[in-house]
């Protein structure tokens, strides 16, 4: 079940947007640090200098669903610790295709939630108050529909770059947005034993006293 979104005034897309860009300038601020190393042990440190280029060529450390062996950029890794994407879309939905092609053609990592049974339509809905597809969440922030123009605006004031390239990258699988419940077996029910048979009643006296 798609809906379409019904299309925002200009007016009101760059209003979201930049609204949407002053809180990650706030956030950025109000930090006294710029940068967030990860170090191979685990270890995280916090720098106003920009990485080294051994900081810049660790691996995916911390991302899920990627592949183990692929390199992801480090203004990416920074992006997807701060404002992780995801994606929720529906089998024959032409701007779904759209807005997952659209992600992996500028090397934006995401995982995928599938809206297809009327469990996950619900769930969508108390979500996001309305079963339209398709939304994309950047961090805290959700876009319903596709454009290209507004996806590419929150993703640059969320710090992805405009173009990335994934080596060795692959995208998670789509997953049930709610997940299929298993039906318990039928539990053993107890047959009633059965009645015992009726105990034959003699046949009356004859008048004569006789019996048969």
């Amino acid at each position: 079940m798609i809906h379409t979104m019904s299309p925002l005034s200009s007016t009101a897309r760059a209003a979201r947007l930049a609204a949407f860009a002053v809180l990650l300038a706030g956030a950025a601020t109000g930090a006294s640090a710029q940068y967030k190393i990860v170090g191979p042990d685990g270890s995280v440190t916090y720098t106003d200098k920009p990485p080294a280029a051994a900081d810049a060529r660790l691996g995916n450390q911390g991302v899920s669903g990627g592949s183990v062996g692929g390199s992801l950029p480090y203004e990416v890794r920074q992006a997807m610790s701060r404002y992780p994407v995801t994606l929720y879309a529906g089998k024959g939905c032409g701007p779904c295709d759209s807005a997952r092609q659209y992600l992996k053609s500028h090397g934006v990592p995401f995982s995928e939630y599938s809206v297809e049974t009327n469990a996950d339509i619900e769930a969508l809905k108390s979500r996001f108050g309305e079963p339209q597809l398709p939304v994309v969440t950047i961090g805290g922030q959700s876009m319903k529909g596709y454009a290209s123009n507004d996806l590419q605006g929150y993703l640059d004031a969320a710090g992805y770059p405009k173009q990335a390239h994934l080596t060795g990258y692959s995208w998670p699988a789509a997953t049930p947005l709610s997940p299929v419940k298993a039906i318990p077996a039928p539990e053993h029910v107890a047959q009633p034993a059965p009645a015992p048979a009726p105990t034959p009643m003699a046949p009356p006296a004859a008048k004569n006293g006789i019996q048969f």
